[in-house]
């Protein structure tokens, strides 16, 4: 695994569980067993990291836990509590042309169709029926607007996510 490589936060260890090392796990993926699928993981903060092999994982009550590698005791576990789980940005599928991971879309210029520069994206929100555009608006914005929230439909308010351009035009008014 190369050091200069990028991370992919793609969760946190939790709590100790029992005395025989198993944590539990916070997973930011879309499903949360889809964290166990990127084989070894680096686990660590800031820029100490290091390589977890993951021995066993299952669901428990309504959470995840998991075994790690040479980590078989109690105390073991507790050193790892609060660790962000992280993969290298190579380990992540290959996605089609219409797709696009959120970290891809943070930082692009948000245009309307009427040429109207909105500002850039700050973050995505999921509200349960659709993903929404967290715009931070330019400081000089002629409405007056610090943030605008914009839902993320494709071909009703997202006209087009130009990728090398870093450019998303949209369909929506510049005064909402």
């Amino acid at each position: 695994m190369s050091a200069s490589e990028n991370k992919v936060i793609l969760g946190r260890l939790g709590a100790v569980y029992g005395i025989k090392g198993w944590l539990k796990v916070q997973a930011y993926t879309d499903y949360a067993e889809n964290i166990f699928d990127y084989g070894a993981w680096l686990i660590g903060r800031e820029q100490s990291w290091q390589e977890a092999n993951i021995v066993e994982w299952r669901r428990h009550n309504k959470g995840l836990i998991v075994k790690l590698a040479d980590v078989d005791v109690r105390e073991k576990a507790q050193l790892l509590t609060g660790m962000e789980i992280a993969v290298l940005e190579s380990q992540l599928p290959e996605l089609a042309d219409d797709e696009y991971y959120w970290r891809d879309l943070v930082g692009m210029a948000v245009v309307n169709t009427k040429g109207y520069n909105m500002g850039a994206v700050k973050s995505l929100m999921e509200t349960g029926s659709n993903d929404v555009l967290v715009v931070k608006a330019n400081a000089n914005d002629a409405f007056g607007k610090s943030e605008r929230l914009i839902p993320f439909i494709e071909s009703q308010m997202v006209q087009s996510v130009d990728k090398a351009n870093r450019v998303i035009t949209v369909d929506w008014e510049a005064d909402f």
